[in-house]
C-alpha cells in the first residue's frame, strides 16, 4: 500500500456494493463493522484487528459528522468524517471505509450483506443493527470484547483537565 492508494479505500455506497460483488465472486469472506472512530486509540486497533481475523475483507461503516452529533452531542466529533475515514483507510487491516448518514448502519448492512457482522461491547444480537438481515442471508454475528481502559470519551476528558 502506498500513500496514494489510501484514499482509494474510501467508497461511496454504490461503488462499494459493486466492489463487494467482485470480492464475493472471488470467494472472499466479507466482514463488516461500524463506529465513530473519532480519536483513534489502542482499543480501536484491537477491535479492528479482531474483526479482520473473521474474514478476508474488512469494511468499516463510519458514522457521518451529522449522525455523530445526533448520537453523541454537539461537541463531537472532534475529527471530521473525512479525517476519520482517511485514518481508518490508512490501517493495514482495513480494506474499505464507507460513510453513512443514518444513526445505524442498517441500510448499509442490507446493501452489503456481509458474511460476518462484528460489534464490540456488551451487545446482544437483538440489539445489533443489521443482525437479522445478516443471519437471514446465512451470515454470522460476532461480538468482540472491548479493551478495557481505552475510550475516546476518556481521552477527551483527560485533555480537558
Amino acid at each position: 500500500m502506498t500513500a496514494d492508494s489510501i484514499s482509494e479505500k474510501i467508497y461511496e455506497l454504490p461503488a462499494l456494493t459493486q466492489k463487494v460483488s467482485q470480492w464475493k465472486n472471488e470467494g472472499k469472506k466479507i466482514v463488516f463493522t461500524n463506529g465513530v472512530f473519532d480519536l483513534l486509540h489502542k482499543g480501536h486497533i484491537f477491535s479492528l484487528s479482531q474483526a479482520a481475523k473473521q474474514g478476508d475483507i474488512l469494511i468499516i461503516g463510519l458514522n457521518s459528522d451529522k449522525s455523530v452529533k445526533r448520537l453523541k452531542g454537539d461537541e463531537r466529533p472532534i475529527n471530521d468524517q473525512d479525517a476519520r475515514a482517511l485514518l481508518l483507510a490508512s490501517l493495514v487491516m482495513v480494506d474499505a471505509v464507507v460513510i453513512f448518514e443514518e444513526d445505524t448502519p442498517i441500510k448499509l448492512i442490507s446493501s452489503i450483506l456481509p458474511d460476518v457482522l462484528v460489534k464490540g461491547g456488551d451487545y446482544t444480537i437483538d440489539e445489533i443493527a443489521g443482525a437479522k438481515e445478516v443471519i437471514a442471508n446465512g451470515g454470522k454475528i460476532v461480538i468482540n470484547p472491548i479493551l478495557d481502559g481505552f475510550s475516546t470519551t476518556a481521552i477527551i476528558n483527560a485533555i480537558s483537565k
